[in-house]
């Protein structure tokens, strides 16, 4: 007799939170069919037969996603289940607590249960990020997914199975066992390994082989709007490839059979770049290959995620060694894990030649300026920014500056370009941080299983490159208020932040795609395209005279505002006593706010230190 739901919600509430991951392998294998054809109605439907005993069972949906460093899971989009044993429908209930776990009871005589259920991409901008448009469709399996619990997830066996629209061509680090048609069979493997392999199918498909003749295969897998944005050059190729030798130069070792970018070129899908650790997904607006010299700054995404294949994911740290993907993440180390990728991310992309190295100093002076003018640095440290992803989910902020973000991106890159300067000058330009990579990622060359790493495990690899306190050198940086950002390594490059009235030309032109006009280091604001007032320097010029986000900027000293008009005020205003007049709209009032500002424009760049070697062009260097 199947219970009530009342009698199983009674039952069942308290059975979850006592249940721990057991390494005994789950019985059987979990078959998963995933149909992603409905491409008109963005919907995927997904079947599974998961093998079961009589008794409670709890199935999760994944809550925790790796690579996203928080509890991220779609369950928003969820939608439709039904379970059954033996062709009879069962009941659930889902936890009171957990809402990622639902509670059922399986009937005696089962030996396994049917389990459907939808998963419905966003058809709107405001529902999420799209994963299936008319040509490009991505598959991320934990969306798609429910798994037993009270088992490691690298203990249970799943064999996926996956229907793409007709004729559709993919790219995953998954193995075919067999394509019939449009269904595609992959070959069983643990639910841990399946989720950390996507897939992205299109309509427009092209493969690109970025280690031509090398045993084991890299793979630029290419989806697009249309069969004219899959066109590459030779000479666009060349640096992709030279990408990858230049990684394994720096890290010396290969943790993968074989290894895939997922590469969606679209203005419809969903932008992304998500680490994996034998692939990865990356999403990028149109124009990649068709406007090469116009996205160049876009090149760095996949040389970075390119790097979290020995950083965050052969080397994780000890707080990513969860047993499934409903146990929290502990995010302490992402400093190292995102901020020494992003640093690496940036470097491979000058020594390859997918970015200039002058443009990648742009780069570098951006990021410099905007961490050392970060305001909220004052009461929050950037190690507890490694929260963010908990906290804040990277939902827009009113007040980023002033309430920080996942600054251990970036503001964690200019930390690790101290590391390596300073260890570049304590042993004579003999060593670099090029030495630590080897010695902490490339070990256990050929092996595929996660080597957890603590923050100790860290001072151990730097000082055994160069004896320091590595410990004091990390953490008053992680911890400390500045003030400032962390700019000691780019001095000791043999540069230092300046700030002149004109931008950079590739800074112009970043400015350019997005549409946007940066007032931030003199008028503490941004412009956007509509006028839209956004990223405030808390305390900057603007705030003081009381502007907020969610404003309009319709007028500058009586007319109507253009990017070169409020350009002409600040500068026209230098050195004078006259304000600047920005005639602004929020909701239903205008109002004129005068700005005292008479320092004119200011854009970051960076300048040489004269005198002092120039470490930065030997960081930017290929390695032979």
């Amino acid at each position: 007799m199947l219970l009530t739901r009342a009698v199983l919600a009674a039952v069942l509430a308290t059975a979850f939170s006592a249940q721990a991951a057991s390494d005994t392998p789950y019985p059987g294998t979990i078959v998963l069919k995933v149909d992603a054809s409905n491409t008109a109605q963005n919907i995927f439907r997904v079947r599974e037969t998961i093998p079961a005993k009589p008794g409670k069972l709890t199935l999760l949906y994944p809550q925790w996603i790796p690579g996203n460093h928080g509890p991220s899971g779609a369950l928003n989009q969820f939608a439709g289940l039904k379970v059954t044993a033996n062709g009879q429908p069962l009941q659930w209930v889902r936890d009171m607590v957990n809402v990622y776990a639902f509670h059922l009871e399986v009937p005696k005589g089962a030996a396994s249960v049917e389990v459907e259920f939808e998963y419905l991409s966003p058809v709107e901008a405001n529902q999420g990020r799209a994963t299936m448009t008319n040509d490009i469709v991505g598959v991320q399996w934990q969306s798609v997914t429910l798994y037993p619990a009270g088992y490691n997830s690298r203990k249970i066996t799943v064999q996926p199975n996956l229907k793409v629209p007709a004729g559709w061509q993919y790219g995953s680090a998954l193995e075919q066992q067999a394509r019939t048609g449009d269904d595609v069979a992959f070959k069983p493997l643990d639910l841990e390994t399946l989720i950390d392999s996507p897939l992205f199918a299109g309509r427009y498909f092209r493969q690109i082989d970025l280690d031509p003749g090398a045993k084991i295969p890299v793979r630029l897998n290419v989806v697009a709007d249309s069969a004219e944005q899959l066109e590459a050059t030779p000479e666009q190729i060349a640096p992709h490839r030279e990408m990858v030798r230049q990684a394994y130069k720096l890290f010396n070792s290969q943790h993968y059979k074989h290894y895939d970018f997922l590469f969606a070129i679209s203005d419809e899908f969903g932008g992304i770049g998500r680490e994996h650790h034998q692939s990865s997904e990356n999403g990028v607006k149109l124009g990649y290959f068709a406007e090469w010299n116009k996205y160049e700054a876009r090149r760095e995404l996949l040389s970075h995620e390119f790097t979290h294949s020995w950083n965050g994911k052969f080397r994780r740290p000890a707080g990513q060694n969860v047993p499934d993907f409903n146990t929290p993440l502990q995010n302490e180390l992402l400093w190292v894990y995102e901020g020494q990728t992003q640093y690496w991310g940036q470097v491979l992309a000058a020594r390859a030649g997918l970015i200039k190295p002058e443009h990648t100093r742009d780069l570098i002076a951006a990021t410099a300026a905007r961490y050392d003018n970060v305001k909220g640095r004052e009461w929050r440290a950037v190690q507890d920014t490694v929260n963010d992803p908990i906290v804040n989910a990277r939902r827009p902020q009113g007040w980023n500056n002033w309430q920080r973000a996942e600054d251990y991106y970036s503001e964690g890159e200019l930390i690790w370009l101290d590391a390596d300067t300073k260890i570049r000058e304590l042993s004579g330009e003999k060593k670099s941080l090029n030495d630590f990579a080897r010695s902490f990622f490339g070990v256990d060359d050929g092996a595929y299983v996660a080597k957890h790493y603590t923050f100790d495990d860290v001072v151990k690899a730097l000082n055994a490159v160069q004896p320091y306190d590595w410990a004091q050198f990390l953490r008053s940086r992680l911890d400390g208020h500045g003030p400032g950002a962390p700019l000691d390594g780019l001095a000791r490059a043999g540069w230092k932040l300046v700030y002149t009235d004109k931008p950079t030309d590739f800074l112009k032109a970043q400015e350019d795609l997005s549409k946007s006009a940066n007032f931030q280091y003199s008028l503490g604001f941004s412009v956007g395209a509509d006028g839209k007032l956004e990223a405030f320097q808390w305390e900057g010029v603007g705030f003081k005279a009381g502007l907020s986000g969610g404003a309009q900027l319709l007028a500058v000293n009586g007319r109507a505002y253009k990017p070169e008009l409020l350009r002409a005020a600040v500068t026209a205003a230098k050195g004078g006593k006259e304000p600047i007049n920005l005639l602004v709209k929020k909701g239903n009032l205008y109002q004129t706010y005068a700005l005292d500002y008479h320092d004119g424009l200011k854009y970051p760049r960076l300048e040489r230190i004269a005198g002092t070697p120039d470490r930065l062009e030997a960081i930017l260097q290929p390695l032979k």
